[in-house]
């Protein structure tokens, strides 16, 4: 089970925060310095699961944000991993194809491309299909 969702910068700043479970504010300031820390600690060349106290860590970092997901142990690490690429893809491609609201801030993502994985091209379809119908209504218009 998901227990929070966190996306941070390079300098540990919290961008996105939710909480699955209820955790007391002044709880949650801590718990988000302490897991940023964690992640922007290790390198590009250790693993992406980290144990945290009672739960796990699963994390990837995309250009200068990290998008960090805790989950209970029996929670499987690599279906996590892959909720987050999905989660980033279908952000990448709301943002870069929405052209008739104006955002003050965009967000980037420069995600690897996932090229021979029809299962997670398939997951992200439903997705963005309400994406694609709200692009043709603006085009319309």
């Amino acid at each position: 089970m998901i227990k929070f969702f966190l996306m941070v910068n390079r300098q540990g700043q919290t961008r996105l925060s939710k909480y699955y479970e209820h955790v007391d504010i002044n709880k949650r300031a801590l718990l988000e310095t302490e897991v940023s820390k964690s992640c922007l600690s290790r390198s590009s060349e250790q693993c992406s699961f980290i144990e945290y106290k009672d739960f796990k860590l699963i994390y990837r970092q995309y250009a200068a944000l990290f998008v960090v997901v805790g989950v209970n142990d029996t929670e499987n690490e690599m279906a996590i991993y892959e909720f987050i690429h999905n989660f980033v893809e279908v952000l990448d491609e709301y943002f870069s194809r929405v052209k008739c609201l104006v955002f003050s801030e965009r967000l980037s993502f420069q995600a690897s491309r996932i090229n021979s994985q029809k299962a997670a091209h398939q997951q992200k379809e439903p997705l963005l299909e309400p994406v694609y119908l709200h692009q043709h209504s603006c085009l319309e218009k």
